[in-house]
């Protein structure tokens, strides 16, 4: 989920479309519409509709354009929104609300919050709309008719067993970078991590939230190096804030002696583990979440199968500092599969 500078002109023209309105339906112009918020179908065609966490990370701009791809194949118009910062739900319940009165067939939702959008879903289906989250489970998860996502404590349990490895037998004290209270997606990498690795929340000797932001991932660690100065292995719920632990550990002149293990993918954290400054994470696929959703959709409104259970859209450990035991790829194969 890390933010960079420059991204695709496709990338930036849906960025562009969705920030006009974040927190309401957004409908960009028709012409060639390459790229915008909504994707041509025509008049009276199926509507769905992506509404994701913000419009600006990287992670959510390349969910769009795989949903906006996935809705031109299938013929089928899509309308996005997002809320103002990661955990706006207010904003979210806004923009399926909206989504709803403009007849959307389906809503693809990557939730802020898991369990307070839980409301505003259940009347959406109440009206025959098919809801699919995407990345992100509900609490509880059967409160939308289906699931496409990374297998998220996996995704922390691939970096747990890297960091057990590569310690090699060396005691561990841990920092623990996680997302925010409430969030499923955070809670499952942090369990999944202390499964790999083989320990508890006991053994952490410091957990600090950052909402998956690089400045709050620099100043935790901080607070973290701060509280127990010998920390040597550093979990973070994403690159960003991997990121921001590493600049912190440099201004100590520690970035050498700390591990730090992540999960997302995105090219600047695969060029980050390229570079040593992140020694494994495990990258997750948003282009194929929003296609399979859209998809779903678009079968739903032909024959009214609905989409049902979880798929898992995949999950691989990216590293170039093998470890015996663990199946990992290297950065070639991140870069060429990362987003952003």
């Amino acid at each position: 989920m890390s933010r960079i500078s420059r991204l695709p002109s496709s990338m930036l023209r849906v960025a562009a479309c969705t920030g006009i309105a974040a927190l309401t339906l957004t409908a960009c112009g028709s012409g060639s519409g390459s790229g915008s918020g909504t994707a041509n179908a025509g008049s009276g065609s199926v509507k769905v509709g992506l509404i994701t966490k913000t419009d600006t990370n990287p992670f959510f701009v390349k969910m769009k354009e795989g949903a906006e791809k996935a809705a031109k194949e299938n013929g089928v118009e899509l309308s996005t929104a997002a809320g103002k910062f990661d955990g706006d739900n207010a904003g979210q319940v806004t923009a399926i609300e909206n989504m709803v009165a403009a007849g959307v067939k389906g809503i693809l939702i990557t939730p802020s919050d898991s369990k307070a959008i839980v409301p505003a879903i259940e009347k959406a289906k109440a009206k025959g709309v098919l809801v699919i989250a995407l990345d992100t489970p509900t609490d509880p998860e059967s409160a939308v008719d289906a699931l496409f996502a990374t297998d998220n404590l996996k995704a922390g349990e691939l970096i747990g067993q890297y960091a057990k490895a590569a310690m090699k037998g060396k005691t561990a004290k841990i920092a623990a970078l996680d997302l925010a209270p409430g969030v499923s997606v955070g809670v499952q990498r942090h369990n999944g991590f202390l499964k790999g690795f083989g320990a508890t929340d006991k053994d952490v000797a410091c957990a600090q939230d950052t909402g998956g932001d690089q400045s709050k991932g620099q100043t935790a660690m901080e607070n973290c190096l701060q509280k127990e100065p010998g920390i040597n292995v550093v979990y973070t719920i994403n690159e960003p804030a991997a990121l921001g632990a590493y600049t912190a550990l440099k201004a100590k002149g520690r970035e050498k002696d700390v591990l730090i293990v992540s999960v997302d993918g995105g090219c600047t954290g695969t060029q980050a583990v390229k570079d040593g400054k992140i020694a494994a994470t495990s990258q997750q696929y948003p282009l194929k979440m929003a296609a399979e959703g859209v998809k779903a959709v678009a079968t739903y409104a032909k024959d009214g199968k609905k989409a049902s259970g979880y798929t898992d859209t995949g999950v691989t450990l990216i590293t170039d500092k093998a470890q015996d035991g663990v199946t990992s790829k290297d950065t070639a194969y991140g870069l060429d599969n990362c987003w952003g």
